[in-house]
C-alpha cells in the first residue's frame, strides 16, 4: 500500500457532506490471523508523523525543582513534586488531569514518585511518561526538544480487540499531509506485525462524522 492509495481515499472523503467544523481524520487498521493475547502480537508504538496532526498537542510536565523553570517555559502545564501530595487521594482531580493533556513528561530522578501518585490513572489512559517516547527528562536536561517532538508523535496500540484506531490529521489539512501521516502509521504497524501485511484485513479512513472509506479497495 502506498501514499497514492491513501491520497485517493482522502479525496473520496472530501465528497462527503461538509460540516461546520474541521473534522478529525481517523485511521483504522483491522487485523487478522493474530492472537492478541500473545506477547508477540501486542502492538504498542510511538510513530513520528511527517506532519503535525492539525492541532496543538498539549504536554504536562511532572518535575522537581531542577527542571521547574525550564518546564514552565516549554510545557503547557507543570506540576511540581512538592505538589504531588495534593493529588494523592483526589480521584476526581487525577481523572481530570489524565483527560486534560495529550502527553505527560517527567523528570527522571522522581519517576518513582510520579508512578506512585499518578500511575493508577495515567497508566490505563496510556499516558504515563514513557522512555520510548523520550518523555523521561534528565534532572539537568531541558524539556524543549521533547515538547517539540511530541507535536508530531502519536501512540498506536492494540489492546482488547484486533483493531487499531488513531487520528492522523484534521479535515482542513492538505490531502497530501493527511495521506503521508496515514502511510507513516500504516508502515510502522506493518513492520511491527509478525506476518507484516498478511496480518492486515482492512485499512479505513474516515472523518469524525463521515462514512468510512476503504484504502486501496481492500475489503
Amino acid at each position: 500500500m502506498d501514499q497514492k492509495e491513501f491520497l485517493t481515499s482522502v479525496q473520496e472523503l472530501r465528497k462527503e457532506k461538509k460540516r461546520n467544523f474541521a473534522q478529525t481524520v481517523d485511521l483504522q487498521i483491522l487485523l487478522k490471523n493474530l492472537d492478541i493475547k500473545k506477547q508477540e502480537a501486542k502492538i504498542d508504538l510511538f510513530v513520528s508523523l511527517p506532519n503535525p496532526r492539525g492541532r496543538k498537542i498539549t504536554v504536562c510536565g511532572l518535575v522537581g525543582g531542577s527542571l521547574q523553570n525550564d518546564a514552565k517555559e516549554f510545557c503547557d502545564h507543570v506540576i511540581l513534586q512538592d505538589d504531588f501530595k495534593g493529588f494523592a487521594n483526589d480521584k476526581k482531580a487525577l481523572k481530570k488531569l489524565a483527560r486534560a493533556y495529550d502527553f505527560f513528561i517527567a523528570q527522571a530522578d522522581i519517576m518513582p514518585a510520579v508512578a506512585t501518585t499518578f500511575g493508577r490513572y495515567l497508566g490505563p489512559a496510556g499516558k504515563m511518561p514513557n522512555p520510548k517516547a523520550g518523555a523521561i527528562v534528565p534532572p539537568r536536561g531541558t524539556t524543549k526538544p521533547i515538547v517539540e517532538k511530541l507535536q508530531n508523535l502519536i501512540r498506536v496500540s492494540v489492546k482488547n480487540d484486533p483493531t487499531l484506531k488513531c487520528p492522523v490529521g484534521k479535515e482542513d489539512m492538505k490531502d497530501e499531509e493527511i495521506a503521508a501521516n496515514a502511510l507513516a502509521v500504516y508502515t510502522a504497524v506493518v513492520n511491527a506485525l509478525p506476518q507484516h501485511e498478511q496480518n492486515i484485513r482492512q485499512v479505513i479512513l474516515k472523518f469524525t462524522m463521515s462514512q468510512a472509506v476503504a484504502v486501496g479497495g481492500k475489503k
